[in-house]
């Protein structure tokens, strides 16, 4: 796999973003050659809150609609290898497909369960093994069923100089979010996990009360 051309590593269109590129280095995987692009917003936006980002770039992205997906962190399948989720199954599947393809990009973001926060999403977990789903679970904390609004990885893509992309996700969400950004999402393209005993609830309720989209099911 060819590495990234350096000559790209600076040439974003940050000033008229409202994302702040603090950082970006070479980043070789087990999937290939990236470049790893390092993004904060928040304060000095209008806003006391900072998010921080980071969009893994492979080939030329600014030609055509790249492959690209929105993956928020999760702490407990990225790196634990729960099997309460398909999080980093589906992380892994991402990379593997923009591998593939030679080109894509990768926006990882700190929104762990689903915007709640790596402690609420612990006590959601409790409460689901009292028999809530992961909806009713939030709900039951007082939150939402998802917190998450993308707008950072919208602004990451404009200021990687993207304006249309193939997004690989089954969240219609994610596609609605993208749209109003100003994102134009020329394909959506299935993000599926096959199911195990551990999953097919949990993928149920995505299913049914939070209108992902699975062609397998």
């Amino acid at each position: 796999m060819p590495a990234p051309s350096k000559s790209n590593r600076y040439n974003l269109e940050v000033k008229q973003s409202k994302v702040r590129q603090v950082a970006s280095a070479d980043f070789p995987t087990r999937w290939g050659n990236f470049l790893i692009h390092g993004f904060t917003t928040g304060a000095g936006n209008g806003s006391s809150k900072t998010e921080e980002g980071v969009a893994l770039v492979m080939g030329n992205v600014q030609s055509g609609s790249p492959l690209v997906r929105i993956h928020s962190q999760c702490l407990t399948g990225d790196v634990f290898g729960s099997l309460r989720c398909d999080c980093r199954q589906q992380l892994e599947m991402a990379l593997s497909m923009i591998a593939e393809q030679g080109t894509g990009i990768l926006i990882y973001e700190q929104q762990e369960g689903r915007g709640i926060g790596l402690m609420a999403k612990l006590q959601a977990y409790a409460l689901q093994d009292s028999g809530l789903d992961t909806v009713e679970a939030n709900e039951r904390l007082g939150f939402k069923a998802d917190h998450r609004e993308f707008q950072m990885p919208a602004e990451i893509l404009k200021a990687l100089g993207i304006r249309q992309v193939r997004l690989l996700s089954n969240n219609p969400d994610k596609v609605a979010a993208l749209e109003r950004a100003g994102i134009k999402v020329t394909e959506r393209v299935p993000c599926e996990v096959a199911p195990t005993a551990h999953t097919e609830d949990y993928l149920k309720t995505k299913q049914e009360k939070m209108g992902h989209l699975f062609t397998k099911r």
